[in-house]
């Protein structure tokens, strides 16, 4: 294959666009790929390793057998799951939602990202993204064209903490959005009602729009979940993203979804309609009847995962990590350094030859690498025995 060079250029044109340049081969696949060929217990990837409700896995069976959404359900998503998430919002949160004109369902809540971003954000303007962030968050800035600035949560005790006045002092008149990510991966900080009071008076008083990132909305262990957007003078301002995937233990089925103003779910669906168009027809229908299980369920899903986290937590700190206890979320991000170790990337690429675990080095999720160069993160969304063989495993790195 060649290449054609542009006027001015030296040598050939590269064939990815220059957007895109510092994305390569993300750390999960490598990780993964690594874990498969040392056969080591994959602690990397965010994904359970059990199916979530049979019933609701039943759902979806059922509605393949009877045709529905076999073929392109509607764009918006299917009438009963806007409905069901409209009500989902006003259950939980006591936000109101009309399912017609302000609910959109997506391929996940990563596409819901990208199309708020690509929808919202012009060349040039600059989003504020909580750092360290999920990896398509940079991916999706830069293909919107937006200049991307870290604001840093940094260790705080047992957890990491959000420095409101950073955040103050990162707007300029070229900030157009704030990306909030809360519960927030890969820290598990679950921000407090105080700190995110204190960022919508700073959008409100910068006319700034805010993105949120809500897909741990009900993995929250100490604390609780506010959305941002109940917040005043946020509705008009925010596009609240979640999914179903970390609730319901289908991450396969790619199942998200926004919920904003009127105004604000028609722009980002003109920039959704050209990504997947529609997606997981059938699983729509069945993502509909999860979001209408009992209180029971959540509940014991919240439950489950805080018990996970206290054994894996545990284990980690026996074998001499520091262990910062999250908040939410399915991770647990540990401190290498009191192992002798200062280098997260060397340290990940080494432990499953060391005890046969995978864990993924959170500088990848830094635009300021050596703020997260000592930072490791394990998943605990696993089963029991699996989590504690990798405890048992682990206790050989005790110094």
């Amino acid at each position: 294959m060649t290449t054609h060079r542009t006027a001015g250029e030296e040598g050939p044109r590269p064939l990815l666009n220059r957007r895109l340049a510092e994305f390569g081969t993300t750390i999960f696949a490598e990780m993964s790929a690594l874990a498969l060929s040392t056969g080591s217990i994959n602690l990397g990837q965010g994904f359970p390793d059990t199916d979530g409700p049979e019933e609701i896995r039943e759902a979806a069976v059922r509605a393949l057998r009877d045709g529905r959404g076999n073929q392109y359900p509607p764009g918006p998503g299917v009438p009963e799951l806007r409905t069901a998430i409209a009500e989902h919002q006003r259950r939980f949160h006591g936000l109101e939602y009309d399912p017609d004109t302000e609910v959109l369902v997506t391929a996940g809540a990563t596409e819901a990202i990208a199309a708020a971003l690509l929808a919202l954000v012009e060349p040039g303007d600059e989003v504020i993204a909580l750092e360290p962030y999920y990896d398509s968050y940079a991916a999706s800035i830069a293909m919107a064209g937006g200049v991307r600035v870290p604001v840093t949560l940094r260790p705080h005790g047992p957890a990491f903490r959000l420095d409101l006045d950073e955040l103050r002092d990162a707007v300029t008149d070229r900030t157009r959005l704030l990306l909030i990510n809360t519960p927030h991966n890969p820290t598990g900080t679950v921000l407090t009602r105080a700190e995110l009071a204190a960022i919508a008076e700073l959008a409100v008083e910068r006319d700034l729009l805010v993105v949120t990132d809500e897909v741990y909305e009900h993995l929250v262990f100490d604390g609780e979940h506010v959305p941002l957007a109940s917040f005043p003078g946020m509705r008009e301002r925010t596009v609240t993203i979640s999914s179903a995937g970390k609730t319901f233990s289908f991450t396969g089925w790619k199942v998200g979804w926004v919920t904003a103003s009127p105004e604000l779910v028609a722009t980002v669906r003109s920039a959704k309609q050209f990504l997947t168009y529609v997606s997981a027809g059938p699983f729509q229908y069945a993502v509909a009847e999860a979001l209408r299980l009992p209180d029971a369920y959540f509940d014991g899903l919240r439950d489950d995962l805080r018990a996970k986290r206290d054994l894996l937590g545990e284990g980690l700190a026996a074998a001499g990590f520091t262990v910062h206890r999250p908040a939410g979320t399915y991770f647990v991000t540990t401190d290498i350094r009191p192992l002798g170790e200062t280098d997260g990337f060397a340290f990940c690429r080494a432990l499953p030859e060391r005890c046969g675990v995978v864990a993924i080095p959170n500088a990848v999720f830094y635009d300021h690498r050596d703020e997260g160069a000592p930072f490791v993160r394990f998943a605990f969304c696993k089963r029991v025995d699996v989590l504690e063989e990798a405890v048992a495993r682990l206790k050989s790195l005790a110094p």
